[in-house]
């Protein structure tokens, strides 16, 4: 019975507590409630406020670009309206200066036509005047025929010859003095350039032999040259073309060949032999073959060093080789290359001093012996082989022209050809230059001075230049224009088959007819 009122007391008061919970938890809603709409609206208050206050910053802030793009406009309205304003302004100048010159212009016509009227009428003037003067003139004529008994136009043709005969005298003595002074002043300028282009161009003058000397330690090294029985130096002649002369000659060996190529590689190649200690056939090819490659390498090397030298740019890579080649070939005893230095550098200097293209003649005149350094085509003269190399490493035609005529081969045509000529006999003219035997020199220029004297008609012969030219002075009697030409071809074919010589020899016959009177 307790148990049963506990459990009721139990329920009674959980009931109880339901009761009151639930009465509390509505309470506390009810406050949570009000509290989120008291909150809501606060936020709904402060939401219009800032759309309001935002709404019045962009309100703001187009009044201020409307107000800046009307500022803009305005101003483009006023620059347009003033460069307007400015093109009137222009074009009412103009047409107040037009109108002025339309003035000025039918002023002008006004005065012309006025002008034209007086004109006329001096004109009508002149010509009742000039009516007047020759009737005058005729009666005076008529006179003077009377009184003298010669026409007019007799009188006139006489004096007409009369004047011509004396302007015929006076203008020939006038030329004669003329071109007297101008040969004078020619040959003054002519030495005066030629002496300052030698004086200001210093070079050395280095004779080139036919034979090298190998100079070694000490007499042992020369048998092991040789080698045994021979076959060293066999080896080495045959891989290099050069004679090789072992002598008594103390601590020297020489080395004999016409070709300056082959002597170098073979004195650098001994020298290589010597300094190594190994000799033998195959050491020695191999040496030759290297030292080959070493020359190829330096005669590049010397032309490239010799285009820059002489500021010369552009010139094709085949022909800078060929330069270099230039320092082992020789003419008459003079370097190759030192010649044509000096012909480059002479060129140079006359053509300065005659106000023309210095580095066009400066490049002539290092190319223009080019044609003695191939080996092909011997047949044909160096100069027009050297023309005919400078046309196929396209040089510049006057370059190529200087350089075929520099020895008459062809026609000279342009103004640097007669400077190398003239610039290559200088170099080549100059004491110690080249070198010849003096008696077999003395004796060939006479032999070819005593083959153009045996002719009939020839009064006197000249070898000059070194022989390279021979100028025959026959009698205007006996020898007439056309047989000068047959016997200029006689005696070059006589030389040509009759004597021995380096290079060409030009042959000249003069003929002339002297006209000598005397005023007493």
């Amino acid at each position: 019975m307790e148990i049963i009122t506990i459990v009721g007391y139990i329920l009674a008061g959980i009931a109880i507590g339901v009761a009151i919970g639930r009465y509390m938890l509505s309470g506390l809603l009810k406050k949570q409630e009000s509290a989120a709409q008291a909150k809501a609206k606060k936020i709904l208050k402060e939401a219009e406020h800032s759309a309001e206050i935002l709404k019045k910053d962009r309100m703001l802030e187009a009044k201020e670009k409307f107000l800046q793009l009307k500022a803009e406009h305005e101003q483009q309205v006023n620059a347009k309206n003033n460069e307007v304003n400015q093109r009137e302004n222009s074009i009412k100048q103009k047409e107040q200066s037009l109108n002025q010159k339309i003035e000025n212009y039918n002023r002008k016509e006004q005065e012309l036509d006025n002008q034209k009227n007086n004109l006329a009428k001096q004109t009508e003037l002149a010509l009742k005047k000039q009516e007047e003067v020759d009737v005058i003139k005729n009666q005076h004529v008529k006179q003077l025929e009377t009184i003298a008994g010669l026409s007019a136009e007799e009188a006139k043709n006489q004096l007409i010859e009369n004047m011509k005969s004396d302007a015929r005298s006076q203008a020939m003595i006038h030329v004669k003095d003329i071109v007297d002074e101008a040969k004078l002043t020619a040959n003054k300028e002519a030495k005066k350039i030629v002496i300052q282009t030698i004086q200001r161009t210093a070079t050395e003058a280095a004779i080139e032999n036919s034979v090298s000397v190998f100079h070694i330690e000490s007499d042992e090294i020369k048998g092991r040259i040789i080698g045994r029985e021979g076959r060293n130096i066999r080896a080495l002649e045959a891989a290099t073309g050069i004679e090789i002369i072992v002598d008594d000659t103390p601590e020297a060996i020489i080395l004999s060949g016409f070709d300056p190529v082959r002597r170098e590689i073979a004195r650098l190649a001994l020298h290589r032999l010597v300094t190594d200690g190994r000799i033998h056939p195959a050491r020695i090819e191999e040496i030759v073959a290297k030292t080959k490659k070493q020359i190829e390498d330096e005669i590049v090397e010397i032309g490239e060093r010799t285009v820059i030298d002489l500021q010369i740019h552009g010139l094709h890579p085949e022909l800078i080789r060929m330069v270099g080649r230039m320092r082992y070939r020789s003419s008459y005893g003079q370097n190759l290359l030192h010649h044509s230095r000096e012909v480059a550098n002479f060129c140079a200097t006359m053509a300065s001093e005659l106000g023309l293209d210095s580095k066009m003649a400066k490049r002539a005149g290092l190319l223009h012996d080019i044609g003695k350094v191939p080996d092909d085509n011997p047949e044909l003269p160096h100069a027009i082989l050297g023309m005919q190399l400078a046309e196929k490493y396209k040089e510049h035609p006057e370059i190529c022209n200087a350089i075929g005529a520099h020895h008459d081969e062809i026609e000279m045509t342009s103004m640097i050809s007669p400077i190398i000529q003239a610039c290559d006999a200088i170099s080549g003219a100059r004491p110690g230059a080249r070198r010849e035997v003096v008696e077999s020199y003395i004796k060939r220029l006479k032999e070819l001075e005593e083959l153009a004297l045996s002719y009939p008609g020839v009064e006197k012969t000249f070898a000059i230049q070194a022989g390279r030219e021979l100028r025959v002075v026959v009698e205007s009697e006996r020898i007439t224009d056309a047989q000068a030409e047959l016997l200029a071809a006689d005696i070059s074919n006589r030389i040509q088959t009759e004597m021995t010589y380096p290079g060409q020899i030009k042959v000249t016959v003069i003929r002339e007819t002297r006209s000598v009177s005397y005023a007493k």
